[in-house]
């Protein structure tokens, strides 16, 4: 049975003659030689899917009597080392361990929320949620209600909970039906029902949101995003506006964080890394097409710098060309 965590448009396939054993040796030999052999590291834990990794931990474990992900830890430092570490992590518990990240301390990283709940599926929220806890020892959509409010929490909190349809039919009916709410939940009306656009944005599948953003056009003659943005404020707006960018086009609204990430003076390594790892075996083709067409330039030229952690990356990039 395929991985939920696994598509067809991704840079990473199966590696040829893939072999746990010998690549858990080479790993060994290139952590435990007088400095640390980056290459091998790289040229091993880049070119293998994420269950291949796994693997590659479990043999590593057997051999040396010590998890992988520790020796990494031990023996990298920087964004390199959360990089190697999140090789060797099953996905559902890198997304879990990337949201604890994001509400842990002062302030929360609500970008990061927005972005890891509204890109994942039903079935990996549930994945995720069931990390959560193990991980952590608190459910996950304890710890969203104590560090956000109002409709803002309550929107993540169906996200995270894995409430979405995601089925690929469509109903029309019920595309007109929800289009009529949306306008008078908001432009037909004084004031604003929150509760009707968290309602059909968070529960929808993406196929039938589609549909109902082009009968909402339909019927009040402007596009759901200007609606948005004109009834709502706040981490609110933001997360209902990245609902109805992913409904349309998830690759382009990843395009759009990754070029965000590496604008500007310095690279935010925390997205860049959690897009790249998280997406590199569903949509990363996609997201590299899209990323081009909006900065004019590729993901690869625009990572490829003198840093392990970016060469790493950008050898993703270039994958498939």
């Amino acid at each position: 049975m395929a991985s939920i965590w696994v598509g067809k448009r991704g840079t990473i396939r199966d590696y040829a003659g893939f072999n746990p054993s010998v690549d858990a040796e080479a790993i060994r030999k290139a952590i435990r030689g007088i400095g640390t052999d980056e290459k091998t590291l790289i040229s091993i834990l880049t070119e293998r899917t994420n269950a291949q990794r796994l693997l590659i931990a479990k043999e590593y474990q057997a051999l040396c009597g010590k998890e992988l992900k520790d020796d990494l830890k031990g023996d990298l430092s920087g964004h390199f080392k959360h990089l190697m570490v999140a090789l060797v992590t099953p996905p559902a518990v890198f997304d879990a361990k990337q949201l604890k990240k994001s509400m842990k301390g002062m302030g929360t990283n609500e970008d990061a929320l927005i972005e890891i709940l509204t890109t994942r599926t039903s079935k990996q929220m549930q994945e995720i949620g069931h990390a959560y806890y193990t991980a952590y020892k608190k459910s996950l959509g304890d710890e969203i209600s104590s560090e956000t409010s109002g409709d803002f929490r309550k929107a993540l909190l169906i996200l995270a909970n894995g409430r979405r349809d995601e089925s690929l039919k469509v109903d029309e009916q019920l595309a007109r039906k929800d289009a009529q709410i949306l306008y008078n939940a908001g432009e037909k009306r004084w004031g604003t029902d929150e509760d009707a656009f968290t309602d059909i944005l968070c529960l929808r599948s993406f196929p039938q949101l589609k549909l109902t953003f082009d009968e909402y056009r339909n019927i009040s003659q402007k596009d759901i995003e200007d609606s948005i943005k004109g009834e709502l404020s706040g981490h609110f707006e933001d997360l209902l506006l990245a609902i109805v960018r992913c409904a349309r086009n998830t690759p382009a609204f990843l395009a759009e964080r990754l070029y965000r990430a590496l604008k500007g003076a310095g690279t935010d390594e925390f997205t860049l890394n959690r897009i790249m790892v998280s997406r590199s075996e569903i949509d990363l083709l996609d997201i590299r097409a899209e990323f081009k067409k909006l900065s004019g330039y590729s993901l690869y030229s625009a990572i490829k710098v003198n840093k392990h952690v970016l060469r790493a990356l950008g050898a993703w990039c270039y994958a498939g060309q």
